[in-house]
């Protein structure tokens, strides 16, 4: 598969790369955080969120509304799902890492989507993107030896339990947290999930 960079222009469509940050405390912070032979996300890091920069991403990158800092680390090669937000999200590559994305708007109508129209694009360490809340996305991809580290910005509450039931019909059978809508692959066996990625399980 094409590997294209987020600095190319072919990524704006998707998102957009962050300058006028200073994230040299998050990434030395980020070197504490476990990289599993899997994939850990963790929504919230209270050390995360302490840091000066944490106000700049609020402030600046969320027009001032409550955020959550985590992170996303681990070892994979596999798409196994996509999902998508109702705002932005914020990533900073802690290492290079791999991102499989691809468009909301051509989820289909009955929520199915074609996997072969999925792009990947490299995040060289140190980068931060903004991705645009119509992009589709997952876990990264692994990019060097050792996996990789990924912090991840979003609202307030975003991936947390949902705390309400909802109908499964409609959109509704995507919700699987709070903000958080998802397409699941039938290969990667994510219980409870729509299965609705049509085609190959995309492996970078």
């Amino acid at each position: 598969m094409k590997i294209q960079n987020v600095t190319d222009a072919s990524f704006r469509k998707y998102g957009k790369v962050l300058e006028g940050y200073d994230f040299s405390a998050l990434l030395k912070e980020m070197k504490h955080t476990p990289v599993p032979d899997d994939v850990v996300y963790v929504p919230s890091v209270e050390e995360l969120e302490a840091l000066d920069v944490a106000k700049a991403l609020q402030n600046k990158g969320f027009g001032g509304i409550p955020i959550e800092i985590g992170y996303c680390n681990g070892h994979n090669k596999k798409l196994n799902g996509l999902e998508y937000h109702r705002s932005s999200e914020i990533n900073v590559a802690v290492t290079d890492l791999v991102l499989l994305i691809g468009h909301q708007q051509d989820v289909e109508k009955d929520y199915t989507y074609d996997t072969s129209k999925v792009e990947a694009f490299l995040v060289p360490a140190g980068t931060a993107i903004e991705v645009y809340a119509t992009t589709l996305h997952y876990a990264p991809c692994t990019a060097q030896e050792g996996g990789f580290r990924c912090v991840v910005v979003l609202p307030k509450g975003t991936n947390e339990e949902l705390p309400f039931e909802t109908a499964k019909e409609g959109e509704n059978r995507l919700l699987a947290a709070m903000n958080k809508w998802l397409i699941a692959h039938e290969d990667a066996q994510i219980e409870g999930e729509f299965c609705g990625l049509k085609g190959e399980n995309v492996e970078v």
